[in-house]
């Protein structure tokens, strides 16, 4: 990736003695970083790294192909760099050019050599069907030293996506079936370790400086790309020619990169665990019923990765409990409602002080617990009493003691007219049939 910035003769001269006494246009040393400023979008898989000026946003997409022939278990990773005017005049809008293709290839060989994610996870049916994941690497302002800058995007843009979680149904077990959001939580990636980019700008022989801006890669002869893990193991080397270099200086550059990539490796891991609580945290106050412990005002409240997921697995098994008992409790909690209507009191005998339509439990200091007693043993005396009717004739409707109908807030009229019916009795014929004293007298017709 050539620099087409051009500088002015001094200029050049103005940077390299500036260089020999240890000194950049910055004021860093020759050997450090710009400040590092990681953050993340709204939704998983996206990333924006802020190196110095240089501005790289990351994001991650996934979606269902066909597997390669000779990989047939494996799925598929890409990467594609998109160079926008907006952030350098030199950059032409339309198809990438050499420098966007070159950027995607040492992203992409870093990851792809190092085998830093693991792609047989990403296979759903052995040679049918497979994840491919795809990595869209965007720059958004060009200061210099791009590729370190996008390879820390990419990187922290896999780290927090997440795919959907999907299984194999269907009558030959060969159907794939994508959850939703609302009943699984989404897989994150498997991600063995972080290869690193560390970038070196040669100017002679005895000038190397990490981390070049724009205008000391208008000035440098040559430039070494490394990529490292904090393990120390190299995963990708990139020297595109310019002024050679010699064994030595390679090792002393390889060395310092290893305890540059473990620095960066720790910021990277410290952002995207800070970004996993907070997302962890969100989906909690998203759902207040899932906590179950009281928390003091002004405690001070930290939550790490166990006890995240202990509370959200807190969580399902109280859903699912929680459906099961309505279900099948569901017949005798009607029953007992029913009774107590009729009799005008609750389980345990209490007496209404209004109608009973309005009659709240928790407005008396009604233990919940002694109900939720009362609920099951009134369970137990009713299915003891079907067996003792099952044996003998069933009475009738009107011969059962204290037979009622449910009582409907909405139709309380109609409800009261027939109460008054069926105190009155049955009508008859008779009962249609008006007496004489009240019957209307026709006029008599003239003709």
């Amino acid at each position: 990736m050539a620099n087409t910035w051009r500088l002015t003769l001094n200029e050049k001269n103005f940077i390299k003695t500036a260089l020999l006494s240890e000194i950049r246009l910055d004021g860093r040393k020759p050997f450090q970083f710009r400040n590092i400023i990681i953050n993340f979008g709204r939704e998983d898989g996206s990333a924006e790294v802020q190196l110095g000026q240089t501005r790289v946003m990351g994001i991650v997409t996934a979606k269902f192909v066909q597997p390669y022939r000779d990989r047939p278990n494996e799925g598929t990773l890409s990467i594609y760099a998109e160079f926008s005017p907006m952030a350098d005049p030199s950059f032409e809008a339309g198809r990438p050019g050499e420098s966007a293709v070159e950027l995607g290839r040492i992203v992409d060989r870093g990851l792809r050599e190092s085998r830093a994610v693991d792609t047989e996870s990403l296979c759903v049916v052995a040679g049918k069907l497979v994840w491919a994941i795809r990595i869209d690497i965007h720059i958004l302002d060009n200061a210099g030293n791009l590729v370190d800058a996008a390879n820390m995007a990419a990187l922290a843009a896999l780290m927090t996506f997440r795919r959907p979680e999907c299984s194999l149904g269907g009558e030959d077990g060969q159907e794939v079936i994508i959850h939703p959001l609302e009943m699984r939580d989404p897989v994150p990636l498997i991600v063995h370790h972080l290869p690193i980019a560390i970038t070196f700008g040669f100017f002679d022989e005895c000038l190397v400086v990490i981390d070049p801006t724009h205008s000391e890669e208008a000035v440098m002869a040559g430039r070494m790309i490394a990529t490292v893990n904090a393990n120390g193991d190299i995963c990708a080397i990139q020297k595109a020619g310019g002024e050679g270099v010699s064994q030595r200086v390679i090792m002393q550059c390889l060395q310092l990169a290893t305890t540059k990539a473990a620095d960066i490796t720790k910021q990277i891991k410290a952002a995207v665990e800070a970004y996993n609580k907070e997302r962890a945290l969100q989906k909690i106050k998203l759902e207040p019923t899932c906590v179950g412990t009281n928390v003091k005002e002004g405690q001070d409240q930290t939550l790490d990765d166990k006890g995240i997921s202990e509370l959200v697995g807190k969580y399902m098994e109280r859903l699912k409990l929680i459906s099961g008992e309505s279900y099948t409790s569901q017949n005798i909690n009607d029953e007992v409602e029913t009774k107590s209507l009729r009799l005008g009191t609750d389980s345990h005998g209490i007496k209404f002080s209004s109608t009973p339509l309005s009659w709240d439990p928790y407005s008396k200091g009604v233990d919940p617990e002694f109900l939720k007693a009362s609920v099951a043993s009134q369970g137990l005396s009713s299915a003891n009493k079907k067996k003792e009717w099952s044996g003998e004739e069933k009475p009738s409707e009107a011969q059962r003691p204290g037979s009622y109908k449910e009582v409907n807030p909405k139709s309380s009229a109609v409800d009261a007219s027939r109460i008054e019916m069926q105190m009155i009795g049955p009508k008859t014929l008779k009962d249609a049939v008006k007496p004489k004293n009240k019957r209307k007298k026709k006029g008599s017709s003239v003709i």
